[in-house]
């Protein structure tokens, strides 16, 4: 394999991802519409046959959108690839593919590259995780034996340690602009909606029909129903402790989203009564979907509007033929007393697995200002 590395344009960018499986959200072409204060490029590697390369021929293999954060004051650019970027992370000539790209990303002026390899290095089942909860010597996942181990993602972490790159701290639960390294998913491919149902824990079926029950009523919203999302999304906030995006955030993820794929995101309402007392959103990338963001009011919690609302997410997500339902981030903190501990232990309710990434990964190319720019971060 002949590996090139060129900027390519938006619909080619799109058309490669819409050939794969799947991909991160945080890769496709109009995520830079959403992370609008961010300057971005659609990345290219192709497979070049002898007498192609001087006509920029030869068949894609890989895509990877940047974003570019320019440094105050200097003209010098952070380049982040959310999630990616999508290419073979399992190849034994994985500097073949990087050293282009590295190469690419400093002549646009990049000081340092940030990266999230989409690669699962292990996974642990909800038994094992409340077997973990519940032993008072295990504090973290990671102290967990896991059920699953991916032996080749630690012979990319390898790899990339001897190009160079850094391995950065622990993804957070998913609520900066950090992306999760530990995540919550439903596995739904070659299962009936009654086995995934039966793999709910008791709590969760019986908060189900409670909701039936009480009159819950799940709904699709549209774009005119975000100010009713913002509303209990600044609740939640408030509730959790955490700086909520505004509303127009939404409304740009909304319409830039949807303008490239009409499916791409979806709004969910729970209404008890005719009132909103809970909302999400939900993203789809081929046959992966994740639910993106949740929130729910201050009262009216004993009718279980959210457990309503993830079933109904779920069974939509399995009606489109998706292979996973991604609850996305959580902390890999088994301590009771940790106050992300009720995150990972709602979404164990679901009966489906933790998964382990890579975590994101630092190349310094002026190291001078890398570290300036840790120093910045550490200090916000």
């Amino acid at each position: 394999m002949s590996l090139t590395l060129r900027t390519i344009s938006r619909e080619q960018h799109l058309a490669y991802i819409q050939s794969l499986p799947s991909a991160s959200h945080c890769q496709v072409p109009a995520w830079a519409d959403v992370k609008s204060e961010w300057r971005s490029e659609s990345l290219g590697w192709f497979d070049e046959q002898p007498g192609q390369l001087s006509k920029g021929g030869g068949r894609m293999v890989g895509a990877g959108l940047v974003l570019y954060r320019q440094l105050p004051k200097v003209k010098r650019y952070l380049a982040y690839l959310p999630e990616g970027p999508v290419i073979n992370w399992y190849a034994p000539n994985l500097d073949e593919w990087l050293q282009p790209m590295l190469k690419h990303l400093k002549a646009q002026g990049a000081f340092s590259v940030k990266m999230g390899p989409p690669v699962i290095i292990r996974r642990w089942e909800a038994n094992t995780i409340k077997a973990g909860i519940a032993d008072p010597d295990i504090k973290r996942l990671r102290d967990v034996e896991a059920d699953f181990i991916e032996p080749r993602a630690f012979e990319v972490a390898e790899r990339l340690r001897r190009m160079g790159w850094q391995q950065g701290e622990d993804g957070g639960a998913g609520f900066g602009d950090v992306q999760p390294r530990y995540v919550y998913q439903v596995p739904l491919e070659n299962r009936s909606l009654d086995d995934i149902l039966k793999n709910f824990n008791q709590l969760w079926r019986r908060n189900i029909k409670k909701a039936e029950k009480a009159g819950v009523q799940v709904i699709q919203g549209g774009y005119d129903d975000l100010p009713t999302w913002q509303q209990l999304y600044e609740i939640t906030a408030e509730r959790d402790h955490f700086r909520p995006r505004p509303l127009s955030y939404f409304q740009r993820m909304w319409t830039k989203l949807n303008a490239e794929d009409p499916n791409r995101m979806r709004l969910y309402l729970a209404l008890h009564e005719g009132e909103a007392v809970a909302a999400a959103t939900m993203l789809t990338v081929g046959r992966h979907v994740w639910y993106s963001y949740g929130a729910s009011a201050n009262h009216k919690r004993e009718v279980r509007p959210s457990n309503a609302m993830q079933w109904r997410m779920l069974r939509d997500a399995y009606a489109m033929g998706a292979s996973v339902y991604d609850l996305r981030g959580i902390s890999d903190s088994l301590d009771e007393t940790d106050h992300l501990f009720g995150l990972i232990q709602f979404k164990v309710g679901t009966g489906g697995q933790a998964a382990e990434y890579l975590g994101e990964w630092d190349y310094p190319l002026n190291k001078l200002l890398h570290k300036a720019l840790d120093i910045y971060m550490s200090r916000r």
